[in-house]
């Protein structure tokens, strides 16, 4: 058998002839057959391609000219810097203003958070979930909680304001029904401090008392800070003074207020017990209570200041007079008297440092009941004060119709009218800073501004008032009161409670101090009081002003000056103190010397017979002088003087 090997892959067929083949040409010189369809586009696509080649090359070559012209031949500044920013995207303000004090310390801000929500009717078990929030918020009341989230309820908030955290841990229970929203709360940094002055809002942001109430449209309207007059350093030390003597004389409440003498700026208001402003739901009454400005108190002996300047001011007085102190007052029923009297005649300034009921009596008498009530009007004293805080008290005084000779006594030192803390205050810096009477107020004002007043008293006056309450801290019941070298001048007051009948109350008191520093130059006055302090053995058994509020002015006094930028005066003490010193007995001005005309003879004349000084008669015999009033109608009966024994400080009339 013959083997034969196998065919060419390009052979044909066994069995079939061979066709011819098509004659071979180089690659290179192989012909493709184009449709002429297809040859067309080829054309059209290379024109389009041509044409864009040379839109680009003209567009680079104009941008290469552009940054040659630009960076070479004429470079243009570089508008980097200046170029306006877009401001960054920032959150909506909130709905209120802060609250700063003068000095830009903030007191109240909102800030913004969470708030808890639920929908009852997508709760399944209100009990469960009641317990779960609970043990997160445990804050939260559980059976009251329970309520709300269970039907017919629609929509409650269960916390108005919850923390990151919280929020987050609510979350991670996966609880049907519970929503979240943003929410706006307001807070007092400096925790009780000014708590009165600022006042609260409720749930909705709304003010409801103090400076949030009074100003509440403006902090909603304009977003600027509300600065106050405030100065929360002094506001912190006036506190913690007034603290520190109700907690030593187991008093039941207080108040104190500081204010500028010129500008009726209030420095610091305090009124003890105060509360936290953040937690007012939990404050009782007692707390929530502004004695400082709601509050109404008998004055007590801090009056007899406005009795002197109103008998100076009139003419019915001078420095030099003086009344009889040495017999009780009996007027029907009501009796006057004076707490370890001295028994005798006194000038004017032994009447305000012994502080004798029974001679401000008389003298508020040489004015009489209508001048005195047209007086203690003028003074601001008869109606409600114009600062800045809703809770501002009217004062209880006797109508026109019913102010009488007992109540112009009566009121003379103190007792039978009741106004606020504030009212003293304000009456007091009038008669230091000039004579001036301005409303109190709690913005603070611009720096050299000039407030509008009323002027009150004469200059002269004031320059005598200051001069009588210097004395009556150097020689007088607020001897403890006196700091060296800050020369503070005022009055102490005890006034015995009263219960709802009208009747005093035996041991139950308000000890008070008002008074201004420095008296040669006043710039600040304050006031204190203590609300029922009782008795301490290391004061002798006593809780009268001059062992209660005079020692707390004193130690307000060295704690506030170095603050408000004030240093004693030690090096200058006697000097200064010579130019404010008034003694217990002034005596008479001489009677100026007329010189006669030059005369060849002249005529002699019978020397004069002098009168005797009105107030100390020869031959006085206590008792015989009466009463005067200046503004009495003929046919009016005086009252009667007869001797009854009575008691305290600034002694008790009855009503």
């Amino acid at each position: 058998m013959t083997h034969l090997p196998p065919p060419s892959p390009d052979a044909a067929p066994r069995g079939r002839p061979e066709a011819p083949l098509p004659p071979q040409e180089s690659a290179s010189r192989a012909l493709v057959r184009v449709a002429p369809g297809e040859a067309l586009m080829r054309t059209r696509m290379k024109g389009r391609l041509f044409v864009a080649a040379a839109g680009f090359g003209l567009l680079f070559t104009a941008v290469g000219l552009k940054l040659t012209d630009a960076t070479v031949l004429d470079p243009a500044a570089s508008r980097i810097a200046t170029a306006p920013r877009s401001a960054p995207v920032s959150e909506a303000p909130v709905a209120r203003a802060e609250i700063t004090d003068r000095n830009g310390e903030v007191l109240a801000v909102t800030v913004r958070g969470t708030a808890l929500y639920a929908r009852p009717p997508q709760i399944d078990d209100p009990r469960a979930v009641a317990d779960q929030l609970v043990r997160i918020l445990p804050h939260l009341d559980r059976d009251r909680l329970v309520q709300r989230l269970s039907p017919p309820r629609q929509f409650a908030y269960i916390d108005r304001f919850i923390t990151p955290r919280q929020e987050q841990a609510i979350n991670n229970l996966g609880i049907l029904g519970l929503y979240f929203e943003t929410a706006e709360r307001r807070t007092y940094p400096r925790g009780r401090d000014a708590a009165h002055v600022l006042g609260v809002v409720d749930v909705d942001g709304v003010g409801i008392a103090g400076v949030e109430k009074w100003f509440d449209e403006r902090l909603r309207v304009s977003r600027a800070p509300l600065r106050l007059s405030i100065d929360i350093r002094i506001q912190r030390e006036v506190r913690e003074a007034l603290d520190w003597a109700i907690g030593r004389f187991n008093g039941i409440g207080g108040a104190a207020i500081m204010m500028d003498v010129h500008t009726a700026e209030v420095l610091g208001m305090v009124s003890l017990p105060d509360f936290a402003a953040s937690d007012l739901a939990q404050a009782p009454a007692e707390q929530r209570f502004n004695r400082a400005v709601t509050g109404v108190y008998e004055p007590g002996s801090t009056f007899k200041l406005l009795t002197s300047a109103m008998a100076l001011d009139l003419g019915t007085v001078q420095l030099h007079s003086g009344f009889d102190a040495s017999r009780p007052i009996r007027i029907g029923r009501h009796t006057i008297n004076d707490f370890r009297g001295k028994n005798r005649w006194l000038a004017l300034p032994e009447i305000i440092a012994y502080s004798s009921n029974l001679a401000t009596a008389h003298m508020a008498m040489t004015v009489g009941p209508t001048r005195h009530r047209e007086f203690i009007g003028r003074m601001g004293l008869l109606q409600r004060l114009t600062v800045e805080l809703p809770e501002a008290a009217v004062p209880l005084a006797p109508s026109q119709r019913n102010w009488r000779d007992v109540n112009t006594m009566t009121i003379g030192f103190g007792h039978g009218i009741s106004v606020t803390p504030l009212h003293v205050i304000t009456a007091t810096s009038a008669l230091a800073n000039g004579g001036i009477l301005r409303q109190p107020t709690v913005l603070a004002q611009p720096e050299g501004a000039e407030r509008e007043g009323v002027r009150v008293i004469s200059e002269r006056t004031s320059e005598q008032m200051r001069r009588l309450m210097r004395v009556a801290v150097t020689d007088g019941s607020a001897r403890s009161a006196e700091s060296p070298g800050y020369f503070i001048g005022g009055k102490t007051g005890t006034a015995q409670k009263t219960n709802d009948r009208g009747v005093y109350i035996e041991n139950r008191r308000i000890s008070a101090f008002v008074g201004a520093f420095p008296m040669n130059a006043p710039r600040y006055s304050m006031y204190l009081m203590v609300d029922e302090p009782k008795p301490r053995a290391d004061t002798g058994g006593f809780a009268t002003a001059g062992v209660v509020a005079a020692p707390t002015a004193r130690r307000v006094l060295e704690r506030t000056a170095p603050i408000l930028g004030m240093v004693p005066e030690i090096e200058r003490q006697q000097q200064i103190q010579s130019t404010i010193a008034l003694p217990l007995q002034p005596g008479r001005p001489a009677a100026p010397r007329i010189q006669p005309a030059a005369q060849s003879t002249p005529t002699p004349r019978p020397a004069p017979t002098l009168a005797p000084r009105p107030a100390v008669p020869p031959g006085f015999e206590p008792g015989q002088a009466p009463l005067r009033r200046t503004d009495a109608g003929e046919g009016v009966a005086m009252p009667r003087l007869v001797i009854h024994g009575l008691s305290p400080e600034s002694g008790r009339a009855a009503r």
